[in-house]
């Protein structure tokens, strides 16, 4: 296996930077995941990394080589697409051992690797069938199981979960990252849902427009976001953002902006916030520390009462989702257990676990402290 290096790599397409100024390293035997939205520039760096699209500056290593004028295939790795990319003329087994024979591999280590695929993926009996007689979930695998065969020092995934179903889609994540665990390969891994980020990923490499906004483990992307952007992508449902400005009046008070809500702030809050008096900023709440009195109101002594008015209610099992409006015609969700049944249009005390709050400049949207 190998690390992968990328310094201060960009993609122009004429006048469109597609990446721009990427930098970051994945460790020999990381799983690190790509994400962001659609268009951020993340299947353009994996692109870059296995060949298929050129570095217009900056460097690209793998295992310690300059690989930007290598051809991919030269490059050993191995990339799985979204759309599998199966021959669907040859059998399962001729499509994973296709690669191997390319290089003139002898017949009985083609075999050998592509019966050892099959095992760990748990394809023995599809080996003869054609993928037109597969469902996505085993297409999917004949997919990594040609990846597996070649041994590559790098396994790139391209969103190669987005075409299945809800439920197999967890059921593959698993399955990969039960693979990582099991062959200790470098993966590089791209996805667009921040769920199969979180889950999945050593490191999280968080990209929007081109640009890294921040490169972390889960928690810490979750717990310690960088930025407005980054701590709204990061978590589902996302975190609410409450615009407003600090005052001072009898103790430090947030005022949402437009006629909203207002509430004192807490005791470690006020120190945090006691330089920003009379200017605006942006205060962050992840929907789970925000709950109602009575029914899974935060137990912490930092928090705030807020009257509001529940406009829908999504009970999910275990949970539920309660989105409501404050003064400011803003809605926001909070997330509470299955405890009651508050009713949409009615009024609740809505109780805010400020030990929590993150806390955003509203012109950079850099976090605060």
């Amino acid at each position: 296996m190998a690390d992968v290096k990328l310094e201060h790599v960009t993609k122009r397409y004429e006048n469109v930077v597609a990446v721009k100024d990427v930098t970051f390293e994945v460790a020999d035997s990381e799983f690190v995941v790509l994400v962001g939205p659609s268009g951020c520039g993340k299947t353009t760096t994996l692109r870059m990394i296995a060949g298929l699209e050129e570095v217009t500056e900056g460097s690209i290593y793998i295992g310690g080589r300059l690989v930007n004028d290598v051809d991919p295939k030269d490059r050993d790795i191995a990339m799985v697409f979204q759309n599998y990319a199966l021959y669907p003329h040859m059998t399962v087994y001729e499509n994973m051992a296709f690669g191997l024979k390319l290089r003139k591999f002898p017949k009985a280590e083609i075999n050998a690797r592509v019966r050892e695929a099959a095992q760990i993926l748990g394809i023995e009996n599809l080996l003869d069938r054609k993928p037109r007689a597969l469902s996505g979930g085993q297409r999917q695998r004949v997919a990594v199981g040609r990846a597996i065969v070649r041994k590559p020092k790098a396994f790139l995934f391209d969103e190669p979960l987005s075409n299945l179903d809800a439920k197999l889609r967890v059921q593959m994540r698993t399955e990969i990252s039960r693979l990582h665990q099991r062959l200790g390969s470098t993966m590089i891994y791209v996805t667009h849902d921040q769920t199969e980020a979180m889950t999945m990923g050593d490191r999280i490499v968080v990209m929007r427009d081109g640009i890294v906004h921040q490169i972390d483990t889960p928690l810490n992307l979750y717990n310690h976001p960088r930025n407005k952007f980054v701590a709204g992508f990061i978590g589902s449902p996302a975190m609410n953002f409450f615009h407003g400005i600090v005052r001072r009046s009898n103790g430090l008070l947030f005022e949402e902006q437009n006629g909203g809500t207002h509430f004192y702030l807490s005791t470690e809050l006020s120190k945090r916030l006691d330089r920003y008096i009379d200017r605006p900023v942006i205060l962050g709440l992840r929907p789970e520390h925000i709950g109602i009195a009575g029914i899974g109101a935060p137990s912490s002594s930092e928090s705030a009462s807020v009257r509001a008015r529940i406009d829908v209610v999504e009970p999910m099992g275990n949970e539920m989702f309660i989105y409501f409006f404050t003064g400011s015609g803003v809605q926001y969700i909070s997330r509470i257990p299955t405890l009651g049944m508050p009713q949409p249009g009615q009024e609740a005390e809505f109780i805010f676990d400020l030990s929590h709050a993150h806390i955003f400049d509203p012109d950079t949207e850099e976090a605060l402290l």
